[in-house]
């Protein structure tokens, strides 16, 4: 009996050996293969069909662009996302001056918010910086200025100050529609109290909005058109479009009735990643918007972020250096994109002022968003983008006009807050993807973009 056990353990040893030479000779065998050889294609396809099971949807440079999705996705994760969430805290970034009750220029405006959660909490007076303040200015009565989410504190001092704080100029922007240098009717806003996330405007309001931006201002526009500069708008839009559907889909009121919020990475899904282009359209803004903060760097870094307090206007200061001069992006991607490429020719000033012209149409149908939260967040997206604009196609420091380029405190505020959103956007995606695409319906190559036009 004994013998009789001794002899199996010493057959399974045998066997083991046996086995475990095997693998080692074929492992052996395989690094001498010829490159060229049926086995060395055998083993390259099942590498490649495992790796591409967890590898990245997007790679490769990212279209238009100087920079690859890898990298992008690292350096936004390392870098420039924790940077702009501290960032955008701070009381100079809070704090955004705009136009709330405005008349659609296109249309009556009989758009109708079903949720509180469209409306918009003023600042109380005391609240947003004493710098920001007109040093003359009155009160609006406070019959008019009750917050719509029942919180009669929110009141406003509705007239904002006539000076730009010290080195900054109040000239307007002539990408955009609204006269930032009229501050009649304005208000501040807190952008801490009024996330942008689901609102729950849609239907045919919603639909005309996004109706008059693509089909009137963007159908001369060829996405897949051979021209770089005609591809910009419609990409930009795009992108600008993915951004705020990712937001509603990362905060999503999931309960109504308990007021439970939550991400809805369905609608993720259906709304943004099962359309490949409306990813690329989202990195191409980002990388867009980013390469605008980094060429106004030298004039960023010298602005003064006053607003009455010491300590945070000081490190307000020290992350917008650490954000323009950050080793790790300059190393990483340091020219995002390349600017210098358009409007070339001898139809390249009339083709930017074509699209100039474009771009200030579609600020206007800000006005005619229906929904006050919609309507501020689209308002400061679309100044952050005419911004960006502004930025990247003056030449050697001037505009059109040949006046030196000066940016005023609104346009700062709303270019950093859109590229903290698209970061936001862009890490979401990043990170939420995969998980999305798993649980509803991988996509490969993708179908055809489509417009959707909710918010």
């Amino acid at each position: 009996m004994v013998k009789s056990e001794n002899e199996q353990r010493k057959r399974v040893n045998q066997r083991t050996w046996i086995s475990i030479g095997a693998v080692i000779f074929l492992l052996l065998g395989i690094g001498f293969v010829p490159r060229n050889s049926p086995v060395t294609s055998l083993i390259h396809r099942i590498k490649t069909c495992y790796c591409s099971q967890d590898g990245p949807k997007y790679h490769g440079i990212v279209e238009d662009c100087c920079c690859d999705y890898q990298t992008v996705d690292r350096i936004n994760e390392e870098v420039l996302n924790p940077l702009l969430q501290q960032i955008v805290k701070y009381p100079f970034f809070r704090y955004f001056k705009v136009k709330l009750w405005c008349d659609c220029p296109f249309w009556p405006d009989d758009g109708m918010c079903r949720l509180r959660d469209c409306s918009v909490c003023e600042c109380p007076e005391n609240e947003f910086p004493e710098t920001f303040r007109k040093s003359s200015g009155s009160v609006l009565s406070s019959d008019d200025l009750v917050c719509q989410e029942g919180k009669p504190e929110a009141t406003v001092d509705r007239t904002i100050d006539v000076k730009a704080f010290k080195g900054w100029m109040e000239v307007d922007n002539p990408w955009t529609n609204d006269d930032e240098t009229d501050n009649a009717e304005m208000t501040y806003v807190n952008l801490q109290l009024n996330p942008e996330r689901y609102t729950g405007y849609s239907g045919p309001s919603a639909r005309r909005i996004w109706d008059a931006i693509y089909l009137e201002n963007c159908q001369k526009l060829d996405p897949s058109g051979e021209c770089q500069e005609r591809r910009i708008l419609y990409k930009l839009i795009s992108g600008l479009h993915s951004s705020i559907s990712v937001h509603i889909a990362a905060e999503y009121l999931l309960d109504e009735k308990t007021n439970m919020w939550g991400q809805k990475l369905s609608l993720l899904y259906d709304r943004v990643l099962k359309y490949p282009d409306r990813v690329r359209n989202l990195y191409f803004t980002f990388l867009f918007v980013l390469r605008s903060v980094t060429k106004a760097a030298d004039y960023l870094e010298q602005a003064d972020y006053d607003t009455g307090n010491p300590v945070e206007d000081l490190n307000t200061q020290l992350l917008m250096k650490k954000l323009l001069y950050d080793h790790k992006l300059q190393t990483a991607c340091p020219k995002p994109f390349d600017e210098a490429k358009m409007w070339k020719g001898q139809s390249g000033p009339e083709l930017m002022k074509q699209t100039q012209i474009q771009f200030r149409n579609i600020s206007a149908v800000m006005d005619c968003i229906g929904c006050e939260k919609c309507r501020l967040w689209g308002k400061l997206q679309i100044l952050g983008l005419g911004t960006a604009l502004k930025i990247l196609f003056s030449e050697n420091g001037q505009d059109q006009s040949g006046q030196h380029l000066q940016l005023q405190r609104n346009e700062v505020i709303a270019l950093v807050n859109l590229l903290n959103r698209l970061s936001e956007s862009v890490k979401f995606v990043h990170e939420m993807g995969p998980s999305a695409e798993r649980m509803f319906g991988k996509i490969i190559g993708g179908p055809t973009d489509q417009i959707s036009h909710q918010f």
